[in-house]
């Protein structure tokens, strides 16, 4: 737990940029009915019934110091998929940073082992050499700032009905972009001090 807080007190470099990821699913539904538009006086109404079209994984990486994240749309979330999502990363979202510093929850797919599944080894470990990895710890995902800006995704994006994967991809990169545009950033204040205090039940007793 501390080593994530004390990552997220570094001051901002663009050569070692702190980056924080995480993933989640969106549920497909279609309309049975067509829903009866909004007007005055008169919310939006649409039937109760609705038709499952599949399930869409949603990945998102979010630099909290530059207010920056980008969200991408997979049909699965398999080891492959993470290791190219962070061959992207590496490769085309920071191509000049010496080393990037990269915060996710312990998920088994999140480490170096899925990059030689999806790479040869020479390649697979040219991107591991520009990573930092971090894993939050066991039910301390809340550590994760990536997945409280998915819960903001959630409530401002996707707290409604939406088709298909194309439909998704629309509305998630509209939102992205204007999230970046607005420089959203994380007002992180949760210290190693706090910690200490908040959660010293955490901690291992020891007599003086």
């Amino acid at each position: 737990m501390e080593e994530t807080l004390e990552i997220y007190k570094r001051p901002y470099d663009p050569k070692n940029p702190v980056v924080c990821m995480d993933e989640s699913s969106k549920q497909h539904v279609k309309e049975i009915r067509n829903p009866i538009k909004l007007s005055r006086g008169k919310p939006e109404r649409y039937d109760s019934e609705y038709e499952r079209n599949g399930v869409s994984n949603i990945f998102v990486f979010f630099e909290p110091l530059a207010a920056w994240r980008r969200v991408e749309i997979t049909d699965q979330r398999t080891a492959v998929d993470w290791a190219k999502q962070i061959k992207c990363l590496v490769d085309e979202d920071y191509p000049d940073a010496e080393k990037i510093t990269l915060v996710s929850d312990n998920l088994n797919t999140h480490s170096g082992a899925s990059l030689y599944k999806a790479f040869l080894p020479k390649e697979a470990r040219r991107i591991l050499d520009k990573l930092e990895l971090v894993h939050t710890p066991k039910h301390g995902s809340w550590l994760n700032m990536a997945e409280i800006e998915l819960s903001i995704l959630s409530r401002q994006c996707l707290n409604r009905r939406i088709p298909d994967q194309a439909a998704l991809k629309k509305e998630t990169v509209s939102w992205m972009k204007k999230r970046n545009f607005l420089s959203s950033p994380m007002n992180w204040r949760f210290t190693s001090e706090d910690a200490r205090i908040k959660l010293k039940h955490l901690y291992p007793k020891i007599s003086c």
